[in-house]
């Protein structure tokens, strides 16, 4: 297959030009050169086109899209969505910093997480948050007692497991028994009398969140007619329930998956609020990886072929600390070269990063026709890649750049090693 015939997984905002990889209008091999390796590159537009799809199906209804920040932190990434009208949905106090730091408005902030300290509901609550999502009957007491001692109403929401398979991942399922998160379903009644009982608290919604990369529209209608249930059992014992937080998890297309667009979700799941009864109700959505994935791409130096008598690597500048999906979910992520060539055969090979890890790999089994110091891409790392990255064997993190039509800024700096242990000390001598 040509480059020029070339079909590439997600956004319509990369493809080849001729020999030329290019994101938006710009060669992705020139931003290389241009910034360096390893390198994030996010294309603007195709963040754009994903979260208008959501709002497409949305108009008309009382709805917020809270961008699940966890996906990808990054200011400039965040400015976009809070320019867009974005809601943001976040798991820690340092998520609330930066999406103040960006320009979002506390006051369309969801607040998710199990495991949320005193601390961060106080800042939470100074800031405004629109609203707690619940995972325990241990932290709503508690952020009872912080709301009151701050003299501060808390809005919350109880994030209910529905023991509904998201069929995806174990790591990344979150709606079944034997998961962390949230509220037993057979518990939710009783916790909500409680929360409607506790001072310094306000029931605003109910919250349900069943997994990530979901690639069927199956296992969120099961979750929302247990939910809907549930909305009517807690009604029915006088505790109003304003909102319906649906969550996020829509899958993307890392290589042969055909997941729903967001318009076909969300039209199926309004669709059936609505035969329900439930149609006057606030929708909130929390979708990270369908907004951001197909997005971006990771950009590495081919440093080394090296073949062996069992595999052959292809050994590239970046590494499990700059990309962890492939190693800690065994996913598969498409990898391209960024300008395609005939004067070398394709090399059946493991493409290898250089930490000290057998673990340390971003796609097995693949055909590159590369040499040393050309250029590929790892496709659809928007989300789960710079957000989950690390300083492993002392490695600087890589750059950050956006793109947006034929402009790109560099939107993150490369870490130097002067940084990375610039908050450590040594002990005095003697």
């Amino acid at each position: 297959m040509t480059a020029s015939t070339m079909t590439l997984p997600g956004s319509p905002h990369l493809a080849y030009r001729g020999p030329q990889l290019f994101i938006e209008d710009l060669a992705v091999a020139d931003l290389a050169r241009r910034f360096g390796t390893p390198l994030y590159v996010y294309s603007k537009a195709s963040m754009l086109a994903a979260l208008s799809a959501y709002q497409r199906a949305l108009k008309g209804r009382d709805h917020l899209v809270c961008y699940a920040v966890k996906a990808n932190s990054n200011l400039a990434v965040l400015q976009v969505f809070a320019q867009a009208g974005c809601g943001f949905d976040i798991v820690s106090s340092g998520e609330l910093h930066r999406v103040l730091a960006a320009g979002g408005d506390a006051a369309k902030v969801v607040f998710s997480g199990i495991g949320k300290t005193r601390a961060e509901m106080r800042h939470a609550l100074e800031a405004g948050v629109m609203c707690f999502n619940v995972e325990s009957e241990a932290e709503l007491e508690l952020l009872s007692d912080v709301a009151s001692g701050l003299g501060r109403t808390a809005r919350v929401s109880l994030r209910v497991n529905p023991d509904v398979d998201a069929g995806t991942h174990p790591y990344i399922s979150t709606g079944l028994k034997g998961n962390k998160f949230g509220i037993a379903h057979e518990r939710a009644l009783a916790t909500y009398r409680r929360a409607a009982a506790l001072p310094g608290l306000e029931v605003a919604g109910i919250d349900c969140h069943i997994g990530s990369q979901i690639t069927d529209t199956t296992p969120y209608l099961d979750a929302l007619d247990r939910v809907l249930d549930l909305v009517e059992a807690v009604e029915a014992a006088g505790v109003p329930v304003h909102h319906l937080d649906l969550g996020g998890g829509l899958g993307i297309t890392y290589t042969d998956e055909t997941p729903p667009s967001a318009e076909t979700l969300v039209q199926q799941l309004l669709a059936r609020i609505d035969a329900r009864g439930h149609g006057h109700r606030k929708v909130l959505f929390e979708p990270g990886r369908s907004l951001v994935g197909n997005a971006g791409v990771l950009v590495s130096e081919v440093l080394y072929l090296k073949p062996g008598e069992q595999k052959n690597f292809c050994i590239v500048d970046a590494a499990m600390n700059d990309l962890a999906r492939p190693a800690m979910y065994e996913a598969f992520m498409g990898i391209v070269p960024c300008v395609t060539r005939d004067d070398v055969p394709a090399t059946h090979c493991d493409v290898v990063g250089p930490v000290c890890e057998s673990g340390d790999w971003l796609g097995r089994d693949r055909d590159l026709a590369v040499a040393s110091g050309d250029f590929v891409a790892v496709l659809s790392a928007g989300a789960y890649g710079m957000s989950m990255a690390s300083n492993y064997n002392t490695r600087g993190r890589a750059a950050e750049v956006l793109v947006s039509g034929s402009q790109a800024w560099l939107i993150r700096e490369r870490e130097n090693p002067a940084e990375l242990f610039a908050a450590e000390r040594l002990i005095p001598q003697g």
